[in-house]
């Protein structure tokens, strides 16, 4: 794990996530570490797809906009690449 070292924390906000952590029964490190993780972990993970189709439903897209690529796109096998 990674260790983090926050310096020039003013006395009152040092002093405030005292009470916060004695408030929630740990210690003031532990106090950091849980508002760490909610500032900066979202509460449930994004997936791509679904958010690709919610955009896609809210500007009004549907099966139909999307036949265009299957007519366009290529249909030949793809060659291997080559290292040499």
């Amino acid at each position: 794990m990674a260790i983090l070292t926050v310096r020039n924390v003013p006395d009152e906000v040092h002093r405030a996530l005292r009470v916060r952590a004695a408030n929630h029964g740990r210690s003031t490190e532990a106090e950091v570490r849980e508002i760490l993780e909610r500032a900066v972990k979202p509460e449930q993970r994004i997936r791509i797809g679904d958010a690709l189709a919610e955009l896609s439903g809210r500007i009004g897209l549907t099966n139909d906009d999307f036949e265009v690529f299957d007519q366009l796109r290529d249909k030949a096998p793809s060659e291997p690449m080559r290292f040499e």
